[in-house]
């Protein structure tokens, strides 16, 4: 048997104080991002390996301009919808990105989605939804590779 998987199971065990971390998004206020109409909640975050799970709420008409996933993205939508060259994903609904993935991103109808990412996205002149951002980004055009299939 697995020396690891042993050491695991056997001995005394005691729970580590301050392991989990409990959030309450419904007491967080929304911030902006770096992306005109759309806000986000940060669940959890480690800046020295990029990773992020966040809360993004999107302004109906949205656009995210077109960007890379440099690892996989996940998002789960909690209301409305969103849509890229590939599909729309719908509430209730799961999307990933592969990793090295390109695309733009559009709401219609705006949308409250979680997303969890191990590295921060890739735009032309961005990275990421870095709230300090210096300028904020538009995203009230219409996207320019969207259709939904």
């Amino acid at each position: 048997m697995d020396k690891s998987f042993e050491d695991r199971l056997s001995g005394e065990l005691e729970p580590t104080p301050g392991g989990s971390v409990y959030m309450k998004p419904e007491e967080m206020d929304w911030k902006p991002s770096q992306f005109e109409g759309v806000e986000i909640k940060v669940l959890y975050e480690n800046k020295e390996i990029g990773e992020m799970t966040c809360l993004l709420r999107w302004q109906p008409g949205t656009t995210l301009p077109f960007h890379k996933h440099p690892e996989i993205e996940q998002s789960y939508v909690i209301e409305g919808s969103f849509s890229d060259h590939d599909g729309i994903c719908r509430a209730g609904e799961f999307v990933w990105r592969k990793p090295g993935s390109l695309h733009e991103t559009h709401s219609a109808e705006g949308c409250t989605i979680l997303a969890i990412y191990r590295k921060p996205n890739i735009f032309r002149n961005s990275a990421g939804f870095d709230a300090a951002a210096k300028q904020r980004i538009a995203t009230d055009h219409a996207p320019r590779t969207h259709q939904v299939r």
